[in-house]
Formats: structure tokens, C-alpha cells, sequence
């Protein structure tokens, strides 16, 4: 007998698992076991049995539980230096499959907390409180940083904020080659 919450996950899973993906690459980077982090968010949203009015419910909920476990990873392993000093070390050229951007490639050369809040703050939209709240950080802290980020994705990128206090979303977008 299939519960009421099976159509909704596969729906789920059918439709939108690209971009829930793309979202826990955005966090781990590449190595980082984002289909892992995806599959575990999967579990905890509909292990449970949840119940969800739509689609676009579960899917919120699921990416809020990607950070949450990624925010967990990090305070379990305590490896956010470790995790840096690798990501430093990559070589752009061999994680073309993985991030085709030079926004992706720059991201994941960030530290995980700042990489973290940068994609919290600009990507997934969300304040600066539920931010802090999220990671487990005090709002000043989700300041700096992203902040911080923001300024080594500039370096990396060559470009610079149109203004130091415009809170502008950073949009991905896919297309072709350029």
C-alpha cells in the first residue's frame, strides 16, 4: 500500500533532484558527496512521513535539510580547514564535469563557512538571521563571512561589487558553451 507522500517524493525526485543537486555541490564541492548529502536530506524530509501541501513545500523543506546536514558534516567532522586546504589544491580543469562555471570553480575554493553563507545569503536568498540561525553562527559572524567570500569570489572571478552595500542575489544560470 503506497502512503499519500510517495507521489509527492517522486515527483520531488523526477522533477527537481538536478537542482537539489546543484544546490549540495554548491555547498560540498566536488568530492564532497553532494548526491550523499541530497539522499540523506531525501531520507530526513520523507523518512518520517511527512506530509506536504506540494511540490514546491517538499522541495523547500529538502533544501533547507541539504544545509542542515551539511552544517552537521562540519561540526561532526571538524575538518573545515582540512576541507579548504583541498579545495585550494584542485585543479580547475579537473572538476569541468562537476562545477562548469567559473563561479562554481571559485566557490568551491572557498572555506566551507564562508562558501556556506555566500550560497545561503545570495543563492537560496535567505536574511542574515536565518542564516545565522541555520549555521549555528552569530549574525556578525554570517556577516564576515560572506563578506569575506564574496570579496575571494570577486578576486578569483576579476570583478568587483557594484556597490559594497547592494545586497544583490547572485542568480546561476545554465546554458551552452560560451
Amino acid at each position: 500500500m503506497r502512503g499519500a507522500w510517495e507521489p509527492v517524493l517522486e515527483q520531488l525526485v523526477r522533477e527537481r533532484y538536478p537542482r537539489l543537486l546543484t544546490r549540495a555541490f554548491l555547498l560540498v564541492g566536488p568530492g564532497g558527496d553532494a548526491e550523499d548529502l541530497v539522499q540523506e536530506a531525501l531520507l530526513a524530509t520523507f523518512g518520517g512521513r511527512a506530509r506536504f501541501a506540494s511540490v514546491e513545500a517538499a522541495e523547500q523543506y529538502v533544501r533547507r535539510a541539504i544545509v542542515s546536514r551539511f552544517v552537521d558534516r562540519l561540526r561532526r567532522t571538524g575538518r573545515e580547514r582540512t576541507a579548504h586546504d583541498e579545495a585550494a589544491r584542485l585543479d580547475p580543469g579537473s572538476s569541468s564535469e562537476v562545477f562548469s562555471t567559473e563561479l562554481e570553480v571559485a566557490l568551491t575554493r572557498l572555506a566551507p563557512r564562508e562558501r556556506a553563507c555566500v550560497v545561503l545569503r545570495h543563492v537560496e536568498q535567505m536574511s542574515v538571521a536565518e542564516t545565522a540561525a541555520h549555521l549555528g553562527l552569530s549574525e556578525g559572524a554570517v556577516k564576515r563571512y560572506t563578506y569575506d567570500g564574496l570579496g575571494r569570489l570577486n578576486e578569483a572571478l576579476g570583478t568587483r561589487a557594484p556597490d559594497e552595500d547592494a545586497d544583490l542575489p547572485v542568480r546561476l544560470v545554465r546554458g551552452g558553451g560560451a
